[in-house]
């Protein structure tokens, strides 16, 4: 019960961020908006914004399997994420193999596979 409770305040939290710069950005405030992803990036997920920019996706695939994290932190790193697709052609291209590597962690690793996410998958191919 208290892993559930410390998962559900953490979702909370980083829906709570999320909301917070998509905020930033319709303010135009794309500076802080990005400050404030990529401080997320960091604190919640240990994702450096160096690996996520890196034009080599093998270089994340690396830190997806090294950092092992667990199902729910993965899901919630994918929602992150997906908010980032539609900003710019050059963004999507970023973003969009990523998520596919992390849908493919949480179904064949972890067995978790869901509507939400199939449906994503799918609109992620329209940036690949």
């Amino acid at each position: 019960m208290y892993r559930k409770d410390l998962i559900t305040a953490e979702i909370e939290r980083l829906a709570q961020v999320l909301a917070r710069i998509m905020g930033l950005k319709l303010e135009g405030d794309l500076a802080q908006a990005s400050l404030l992803f990529n401080e997320t990036l960091n604190n919640a997920f240990k994702l450096p914004s160096v690996i996520l920019e890196d034009g080599n996706v093998t270089t994340f695939e690396k830190w997806l399997t090294e950092t092992d994290l667990p199902a729910e932190k993965l899901d919630s790193l994918s929602e992150f994420l997906y908010y980032e697709l539609g900003i710019s052609i050059e963004r999507n291209k970023l973003i969009a193999p990523r998520l596919n590597l992390i849908y493919k962690v949480l179904a064949e690793k972890h067995k978790i596979v869901h509507l939400v996410n199939f449906h994503r998958q799918e609109v992620i191919q329209q940036y690949l």
